[in-house]
């Protein structure tokens, strides 16, 4: 069913090994130019253009573009007592996990009467983005409001693509998660020409443009993401979703297989990857997922994403060598399945969010675990973060040095000033001083 990539008794360079990475075939640009159609007819046709593309794109025209809020009222108060339950604890957990995040204010004292402060300021508007397509992600919905919340932002929208099985409405579970934070600006659209309309507003609807748009979603959206960068900050181009395990010997296959399957149950496009330098392992592991993909309910689904070519088995000669192909990768989900997984850690410079021992699957991070799932795929997480109330804040330097303290470094700045041919940069400090 997976394919298999035998690095075994080869030392490759790290290009060699970026050439390597099994990776689905379809890029994020492709759907550039798509999404840049929906995006300008969102811009031209505001709330029309959301609900035409709703009726073609969605196979259902919403009501209403701006949910209202009895809606939500209602979603909450029929939400099943346990899904509650479970989405509290939820809520509960990624705020404790998030509040970890917020940098305290810092005064540096860089001489007498020369002072800096660094602080960190949410920004005033977000927008987030919870997929509703073959998943509805509740669980998103708490992923990206809890860090925005604790984060400080004062106005939050959120956007989640209409539902034919809800007569165009969004999703029942979402509404409720999205009641129980507390969120009453909800949207019923989707796709690129949601986070469009999150980056530009819609006038005709009262929805205005927002600072940063979060959220995972499918290729169109991530592409979309990609266009309005600049117009918005964004979190990642967080795509479809990738599972990356590096085990050795000890490892349970039975558990690996599991984990793979979990992941690739999101779509025919995730990507489950297995690095090893265990044979046995690896047959183990192979036997393990054909009995689970004829027992699980998405079975389709997680076979098309297990036997494609983003999916594979690949044999390296340790687990050095193992966390050299993950580094290189830089998986959205790691997981270690190895002797000591803290001593492989040591190895491990990219990915999204890390998952050490056989207690710690992906899943749990997906739900229940306090940390975030909202993470960079297809390798970006070689150079950018998961969300968290970082994503909504900005640091700032404020600097505030008295008379003394500007008089004492003035010559300096002035020599620097002259010798970068920048005279009156020099000027504006030798004014403070002229009587």
């Amino acid at each position: 069913m997976m394919q298999t990539i035998d690095l075994r008794s080869r030392r490759l360079s790290r290009s060699e090994l970026l050439d390597a990475i099994p990776r689905p075939v379809v890029d994020v640009s492709v759907a550039s130019e798509a999404a840049r159609a929906l995006i300008s007819e969102v811009r031209s046709g505001g709330s029309n253009a959301l609900l035409a593309q709703a009726e073609r794109l969605d196979k259902v025209r919403p009501a209403h573009v701006r949910v209202p809020e009895t809606d939500i009222d209602g979603a909450l108060a029929s939400l099943d007592s346990d899904l509650r339950a479970a989405l509290e604890s939820a809520i509960d957990r990624v705020r404790r996990g998030t509040a970890a995040q917020v940098p305290p204010q810092r005064t540096v004292d860089i001489a007498p009467g020369a002072t800096i402060v660094q602080r960190w300021q949410p920004v005033d508007r977000v927008g987030l983005y919870v997929p509703g397509g073959k998943a509805p992600l509740a669980s998103s919905v708490i992923m990206n409001a809890v860090p925005a919340q604790v984060a400080g932002v004062s106005s939050i929208a959120l956007a989640s693509p209409p539902q034919r099985e809800h007569d165009g409405g969004v999703h029942p579970t979402i509404l409720a998660a999205a009641g129980l934070l507390g969120i009453t600006e909800v949207y019923a659209m989707g796709g690129a020409g949601a986070i469009g309309a999150l980056a530009y507003g819609v006038p005709d609807i009262d929805l205005r443009p927002v600072d940063v748009v979060t959220g995972p979603g499918n290729i169109y959206v991530a592409a979309a993401k990609r266009l309005v960068r600049g117009q918005v900050g964004i979190d990642s181009e967080a795509g479809t979703t990738e599972i990356l395990v590096i085990a050795d010997g000890t490892a349970k296959a039975s558990l690996i297989a599991a984990d793979l399957v979990s992941q690739a149950e999101h779509d025919e496009a995730a990507a489950s990857v297995l690095v090893t330098d265990s044979p046995a392992l690896a047959r183990d592991v192979a036997l393990e997922l054909e009995g689970l993909v004829e027992r699980t309910e998405n079975g389709e689904r997680v076979r098309a994403a297990l036997s494609g070519p983003q999916s594979a088995i690949v044999l390296v000669d340790d687990v050095v060598l193992a966390a050299d192909f993950s580094n290189a990768y830089g998986p959205e989900h790691l997981e270690i399945h190895t002797h000591d997984p803290r001593a492989t850690l040591q190895h491990i410079t990219s990915a999204g969010a890390i998952f050490l021992g056989p207690h710690s699957p992906v899943s749990l991070g997906d739900y229940m675990a306090g940390s975030n799932h909202v993470l960079p795929t297809g390798g970006q997480a070689r150079f950018s973060s998961g969300l968290g109330a970082y994503t909504f804040l900005r640091p700032q330097q404020v600097i505030e040095y008295h008379e003394t303290a500007l008089r004492e470094v003035s010559e300096r700045i002035v020599t620097l000033a002259q010798a970068e041919r920048l005279p009156a940069h020099g000027e504006a400090i030798s004014a403070r001083f002229t009587d």
